[in-house]
């Protein structure tokens, strides 16, 4: 497929309790149109872990696999939005990150990370610490193409508008529930869309 010259390769980055096999048709879709797939295993993934120490294995991940100068799209499930976010915007993420795509992300936070008093669902509580970090300059984001996917039912996070953010574009499905919005063929069809976007501001090394 000729166009894959001109496409970034695509990380996805999964949420708590998941591992990079709940991306399976998401990859095996993403691979047959073209796209050059990465995804790797955040551990421990059971949030005992501070989502920023998981930003550090993302960072690691990219700078072992991929040269300096070359630039990525990155898609963030769940807490893996989160991950992707500080990695994005505290890990110099955002001088190579060209499509930051985050699916049913806690945004500003979810009601369901106050069952555990772990490192990883302190972050994802509502007005945590880190969200408000990453909100006080979350319009840098407007320096790359950046998109939020989101559906109204989700009951995992809580409110699911939490998914919404300020910058960039949002997308807003009718999937039924949380772990759907990575196998819907919605979720899936709006992400190749946002992948296939022109870049609006073109990173130059």
């Amino acid at each position: 497929m000729n166009s894959t010259l001109d496409r970034n390769p695509v990380i996805l980055i999964h949420g708590i309790w998941d591992t990079k096999a709940i991306f399976s048709k998401m990859s095996a879709r993403l691979t047959q149109l073209g796209w050059c797939v990465h995804s790797l295993n955040l551990t421990p993934n059971d949030g005992s872990l501070s989502l920023d120490s998981l930003a550090k294995q993302l960072a690691d991940y990219i700078s072992q696999n991929f040269e300096p100068q070359q630039t990525l799209d990155i898609v963030g499930y769940s807490m893996g939005g989160i991950v992707s976010r500080y990695y994005v915007q505290r890990l110099g993420g955002i001088n190579r990150v060209q499509r930051f795509i985050t699916i049913s992300a806690p945004h500003s936070g979810t009601l369901t990370a106050y069952c555990l008093s772990l490192p990883g669902y302190l972050d994802m509580r509502l007005n945590s610490d880190l969200l408000r970090d990453l909100n006080q300059d979350v319009m840098d984001l407007r320096r790359i193409n950046f998109t939020s996917i989101w559906t109204p039912f989700d009951i995992m996070i809580v409110p699911s508008k939490s998914s919404k953010m300020p910058v960039g574009k949002e997308v807003k499905l009718n999937v039924m529930l949380h772990r759907h919005m990575v196998t819907d063929d919605q979720s899936i069809n709006a992400l190749i869309e946002e992948l296939k976007a022109p870049i609006k501001n073109k990173i130059s090394h």
